[in-house]
């Protein structure tokens, strides 16, 4: 087959992946949007459907090197380790508390704010006048604490939102439960961030979005992409299980899964699995007036239309291992806890793989002048930034240029 010189193969049918194929479709480009498995079956299914702008904070806060191994040791936190996994982990958990200091912390955060303080924007541009417009809900995003001292612990982290735009509304005492009826007893304060949104049904969003993508000339293919043919070190073809496909460029969106493509564009990428767990409550007695971030449990509540989703949690086990069961218990206890009056008829549990850079920071741009687009490594802001991802990729391969400073995305810092 002759290579097509208009044609661009994304690889990995999640929310950046599908939201660069659309951009680039729309820009003129011939794309075939390739994934193993069905589309936003992935990592995109069980987020927390939050369109965070205001998360600029990343994890690595300072303190967290020395804090670490007494967090790991607390059942009240929700941080957890397979134990057996902590030898193959160790050199990437270096390199990740590394960062967790005041300067890395500032400088991540900027990069982050890049990406997803826009975010709400961005998701509407991309859905705008097509089927896929209906699934984004506006809505304040709260976070919830005991009381004054709790919230002033996260001093650092509201400053860096404050410095992104996003100064919260403080709600005490009393008031807490006016506007929010189903908070339990112990959350006294919340801070509330205006102009947020969440997306009713993750999956089917982004679902919803590939047949945007087929309703505007796409092409969606279901195969497992197994190689990259360099020819003089550009990118000539995408080798699949299901045979060859010849192209211009290339895009590598497979969130964690990414590595060993890229391993072979010349990038030895820190990449670890950051675990991540969800449970929907089926028909709840309780609908939330908007979505909130429960600082002492660290899980975010979000009302579905298949009920209210609690999803949260840090858990390294690696790639392989199935759910634990300590994290999902730890759900459940607090969700009773912070809403005492929630009833269900049943519950969904899922578990799945945030892909952690040791920076926090995704990779965003050409692989060694390869041909090939990096779209991977969001860590906690893949649902929040795809679209402003996709767009950003688009515009690098069509060469229409941006004004925003890529330096910090570059994938060169892993070469």
């Amino acid at each position: 087959m002759t290579k097509n010189a208009n044609q661009i193969v994304v690889i990995g049918a999640g929310i950046v992946g599908v939201s660069t194929a659309i951009w680039l479709r729309r820009a003129g480009r011939d794309v075939i949007l390739v994934d193993k498995g069905a589309v936003g079956m992935g990592t995109s299914y069980g987020n927390g459907g939050i369109l965070a702008a205001c998360g600029v904070a990343p994890v690595t806060a300072p303190g967290l090197g020395a804090k670490g191994p007494k967090l790991l040791l607390d059942p009240n936190f929700p941080l957890f380790l397979r134990w057996s996994y902590l030898p193959k982990l160790l050199p990437w958990l270096m390199k990740y508390l590394s960062h967790a200091n005041e300067p890395d912390t500032r400088r991540i955060s900027k990069g982050l704010a890049g990406i997803v303080a826009d975010s709400v924007e961005q998701h509407k541009s991309l859905v705008n006048g097509t089927s896929a417009e209906g699934w984004i809900t506006d809505s304040d995003y709260c976070f919830a604490y005991k009381d004054q001292t709790a919230f002033a612990g996260d001093a650092l982290t509201f400053e860096l939102r404050q410095q992104a735009g996003f100064v919260p509304e403080i709600i005490k005492g009393g008031a807490v439960h006016d506007y929010e009826p189903a908070l339990g007893p112990d959350i006294g304060l919340l801070a509330v961030m205006k102009d947020h949104g969440y997306i009713r049904n993750p999956a089917g969003y982004v679902q919803a979005l590939a047949q945007v993508l087929v309703a505007e000339g796409g092409e969606i293919r279901q195969a497992e992409v197994i190689d990259i043919d360099l020819t003089d070190g550009k990118i000539s073809a995408v080798i699949t299980d299901q045979g060859r496909i010849d192209c211009a460029g290339a895009v590598l969106a497979t969130g964690v899964w990414s590595k060993p493509l890229a391993k072979k564009l010349g990038l030895n990428v820190p990449l670890e699995s950051e675990r991540g767990y969800h449970v929907v409550f089926k028909d709840p007695s309780i609908h939330l007036n908007a979505t909130y971030m429960i600082a002492s449990g660290k899980f975010v509540a979000t009302p579905m239309d298949a009920g209210l989703r609690c999803a949260g949690i840090v858990e390294f086990g690696g790639l392989t291992a199935g759910p634990s069961k300590a994290p999902l218990a730890f759900l459940h206890k607090h969700v009773k806890l912070n809403f005492p009056t929630l009833k269900y008829s049943g519950v969904e549990e899922w578990h799945g793989h945030r892909p952690a850079p040791t920076d926090s920071l995704p990779l965003i741009g050409e692989i060694a002048g390869s041909g090939v687009f990096a779209g991977f490594g969001h860590h906690h802001i893949g649902l929040t930034g795809g679209p402003k991802t996709g767009r950003l990729i688009a515009d690098l391969i069509t060469q229409k240029g941006t004004n925003i400073d890529l330096s910090a995305y570059d994938p060169g810092r892993f070469a």
